[in-house]
């Protein structure tokens, strides 16, 4: 599939960019872009891997004329560049508009225009009732998406969605905080430790996008069957992997935290498909001629469970800290 072909990777030179060329350049792919606004994370990557498959290209997604000269023969696109951190979306949302909604409305648009083949962008669990402005930002990007699939020769291009919870390790994560302060001998700060978060490993994130990008229609969102746990497993786990004497100090919830996250609601539960390891929730294709909706339901939702952190599968102390021990960073830490 990917033999010969050119995929950009928007937001490249973060934690899931990495792990994409990790995984594929060493194949026949014929070549990546990194497409990000940052030069210094672009210097770094080039110097690490110092491969001529890679190509880097400087802009910013809210741009239309640099995302279009990144455009130009791509075959895929991965889009997952992104505001993420919950607190600098709440202090500055109309940034969080510009990056995660306007800037995909751009990327979505030169793909049309350059006739590219298939398109994943990538959002989150925060997506879902969202109640914080990087949610809610996350869940018009899903929106965006699923309209502009509408557009779209669909026996030509695919516009879809992958949804998933924490990323392990991933920029501006919980872990690497912990690790922080597990190794200066301080207090791991936890805001609740009965707060639920699913956990997904990078390598798992990145084997999602390619499984939307494989089976996805257009305007799909794909869902990975993600295992949870309490921030004070998580913690625990921690500091008995690193055998540490840190204690926990609880600080409360931060700005538009939720106890808990869901990945799918219960009106989207009613029609999404399971395959197993994943969910498919089909794109709600109706058009602005919706009386006709209004006159008979299909189904009572009342019945139904949302698919959050508090009901999926819970990680206990061990399995938690076997999880950890997936992490390479982790690994290299404890020398194991």
């Amino acid at each position: 599939m990917f033999k010969d072909k050119v995929l950009l990777i928007t937001g490249g030179t973060g934690s899931f960019g990495g792990a994409v060329l990790n995984k594929f350049l060493n194949t026949n792919i014929g070549e990546i872009r990194i497409f990000s606004r940052d030069e210094k994370k672009q210097d770094d990557m080039r110097h690490l891997y110092n491969n001529s498959k890679i190509k880097f290209y400087i802009g910013d997604v809210r741009d239309m004329d640099s995302v279009e000269r990144a455009m130009h023969g791509v075959d895929y696109i991965f889009h997952a560049a992104a505001l993420k951190q919950v607190p600098s979306c709440e202090f500055f949302p109309i940034e969080a508009v510009k990056t995660n909604v306007l800037g995909t409305a751009n990327v979505l648009t030169a793909a049309k225009k350059y006739n590219v083949n298939k398109v994943i962008t990538l959002s989150t669990d925060k997506a879902v009732y969202p109640i914080n402005a990087m949610g809610i930002s996350k869940a018009l990007m899903e929106k965006t998406t699923i309209a502009f699939s509408r557009e779209v020769d669909q026996n030509k291009t695919m516009f879809a969605s992958t949804r998933y919870g924490n990323v392990m390790g991933s920029r501006g994560s919980v872990i690497p905080l912990f690790i922080n302060q597990i190794k200066n001998g301080e207090e791991l700060t936890i805001t609740d430790p009965n707060m639920t978060r699913f956990m997904m490993t990078l390598d798992e994130a990145v084997d999602l996008v390619l499984f939307a990008f494989n089976n996805g229609k257009c305007g799909d969102i794909y869902v990975q069957k993600s295992p949870a746990t309490t921030i004070g497993i998580l913690a625990q786990a921690l500091i008995e992997l690193y055998n540490s004497k840190s204690t926990v100090k609880i600080i409360g919830t931060r700005h538009g935290e939720k106890l808990f996250e869901t990945l799918v609601n219960r009106e989207e539960k009613v029609k999404s498909l399971d395959l197993g390891s994943y969910f498919r929730i089909p794109a709600d294709n109706r058009d602005l001629n919706y009386e006709k909706y209004l006159s008979n339901g299909t189904v009572d939702i009342s019945e139904i469970d949302d698919y959050h952190s508090h009901n999926a599968y819970q990680l206990n102390l061990q399995e938690m800290k076997n999880l950890l021990l997936k992490l390479d960073f982790v690994r290299n830490d404890l020398k194991i």
